[in-house]
């Protein structure tokens, strides 16, 4: 059953505003796609730098909430850190331009703009008055307990920092790593064997990831909190590989015979120069039949603890794979900040660099757009 939430006034609306977004905004705006009276979920961005294209930045914000299905108006709530300003005849509130652009988007592209609000540590305020009055944050109704709608804590960034590691688990993972690496230089699957000093166990490492990675996957996917540093570090060369990572990623997303298929793909792309079939390549884009979030939740914390664990080096693989899970639930501030670690540690990353150009451009996928 789904929770109607009326908000005629816009205080209330400001009260409804974290339970969509499933947080607090801060530093942010909000665009919220209505059909009707009703409102779908939030789409949060961060403030522009003040030297921004403004047009450019409303141009992108429209044509991204222009992909929610049934749209036919739109709300704005500027969240900001910096205080309305006292002039002459009145009160400027905070970034005015880019709130006039965007209202001037919304209008052409045939939207009705529902409100255009500002947030600020001193109290709130009506884009939309001739002479805007600042009133007090008090004013803003807390959200009643209802069912389907949980308790909200923390802004946009909360809960994405990387679960803490013991370091003796750090260094098991390290050293298994080191393993598996020096045994795989150079093999290929169905021809590994330990030399004169090479570890038996990373023998039996190397063979479960080569000769069943999609049933490895499955079986660290069921299980998130019981990630061993074997398993970890297993997973970890493979999601430092890109044909292998961008199977993993995929199966992810959908099942363990569509994984099996998107590893056949990939290795046959990586030896051939085949191309990726259209099915395995519309889910890297976000297209398709919505991926269970239950089991992407669990992907995620898999993801979020091998990069909590592996070795600097070998963290960009997992920090990516972390942001493409994240952002395939809708998580873009946490995309952005995992994205951010790995290209700090890896600056030419590939999948880095293109998941932070599709964050740039406000790209969401569109199972996440349909939630309506």
């Amino acid at each position: 059953m789904n929770t109607i939430i009326h908000a005629t006034e816009p205080a209330e609306l400001l009260g409804i505003v974290p339970a969509l977004a499933g947080f607090t905004p801060r530093r942010s705006i909000v665009m919220l796609p209505f059909h009707g009276t009703r409102a779908h979920g939030a789409m949060r961005m961060d403030l522009p730098d003040a030297d921004a294209d403004t047009e450019e930045f409303a141009n992108a914000a429209v044509h991204a909430l222009l992909q929610v299905r049934g749209i036919d108006a739109a709300a704005i709530v500027v969240y900001t850190d910096e205080p309305a300003q006292t002039v002459p005849d009145g009160v400027l509130l905070p970034r005015l331009t880019v709130v006039e652009m965007l209202v001037d988007v919304i209008e052409q592209a045939g939207l009705h703009l529902v409100d255009a609000l500002c947030v600020t540590p001193g109290g709130w305020a009506d884009y939309g008055e001739e002479y805007p009055i600042v009133r007090p944050l008090a004013d803003i109704p807390s959200l009643p307990d209802l069912p389907g709608i949980g308790s909200v804590t923390g802004d946009q960034t909360a809960g994405a920092e990387l679960p803490p590691g013991d370091l003796v688990q750090r260094e098991r993972v390290g050293r298994a790593l080191q393993e598996l690496e020096e045994l795989l230089a150079g093999h290929r699957p169905g021809r590994i064997a330990a030399g004169p000093g090479e570890s038996p166990l990373a023998l039996v490492r190397a063979s479960m990831i080569l000769d069943d990675l999609p049933g490895f996957v499955e079986r660290i996917t069921g299980s998130p909190g019981d990630l061993s540093p074997d398993d970890c570090a297993a997973l970890l060369w493979c999601l430092n590989r890109p044909a292998l990572r961008d199977a993993v990623i995929v199966q992810w997303a959908t099942d363990h015979e569509f994984g099996c298929l998107a590893l056949q793909a990939q290795l046959e792309f990586a030896g051939n120069h085949d191309e990726i079939p259209d099915a395995v390549g519309r889910v890297f884009l976000g297209r398709g039949p919505r991926p269970d979030p239950d089991r992407l939740g669990c992907a995620l914390e898999v993801a979020r603890r091998a990069a909590s664990l592996a070795p600097r080096p070998a963290k960009a693989g997992a920090l990516t794979a972390a942001a493409w899970l994240a952002w395939a639930m809708g998580r873009s501030s946490h995309a952005g900040q995992y994205i951010d670690q790995a290209l700090e540690i890896e600056p030419e990353h590939g999948m880095a660099s293109l998941i932070s150009s599709m964050l740039s451009a406000a790209m969401l996928p569109e199972w996440v757009l349909r939630r309506a």
